[in-house]
């Protein structure tokens, strides 16, 4: 009984080891990128033809696509590198599905004028996820 108490035991500090293992390169390989703030004014609320968004991944887009190339910004809006690149801003929609945003604070961003922190998770010049929240 105790052998077979002893191999269970082992077993399970040996699977407990490997995942501990799997979760550092996982967390090693996708990284903090980059974090920005920006605020989310009425411009960042319609796309560039007029139409009003409806999607909090839209709008923070369209925040990032005026930033970067409409260089229409509101006041202490921060720079980010990665969504200066067009790829990286097509990718935001799924880069948010594989984050975390709360409902609330996709309602605050639906609604506008609210902060949003946000930051950019990836490896290798990937990114894989975000994570947004609003603040004051």
């Amino acid at each position: 009984m105790r052998k077979l108490l002893s191999i269970l035991f082992s077993s399970v500090i040996v699977a407990g080891t490997a995942h501990a293992q799997a979760r550092v390169q996982a967390n090693h390989s996708n990284r903090l990128i980059e974090s920005y703030r920006a605020y989310i004014g009425e411009a960042d609320l319609y796309n560039s033809n007029g139409a009003r968004l409806a999607q909090p991944w839209q709008i923070i887009r369209q925040d990032r696509a005026n930033f970067h190339q409409y260089h229409v910004r509101d006041h202490d809006d921060q720079s980010d590198s990665f969504f200066a690149d067009p790829v990286n801003r097509q990718a935001l929609e799924q880069m948010l599905r594989n984050g975390t945003m709360t409902r609330e604070a996709a309602n605050m961003i639906l609604r506008g004028n609210v902060w949003i922190d946000v930051d950019i998770y990836g490896g290798q010049g990937t990114g894989r996820w975000i994570d947004v929240s609003v603040s004051d």
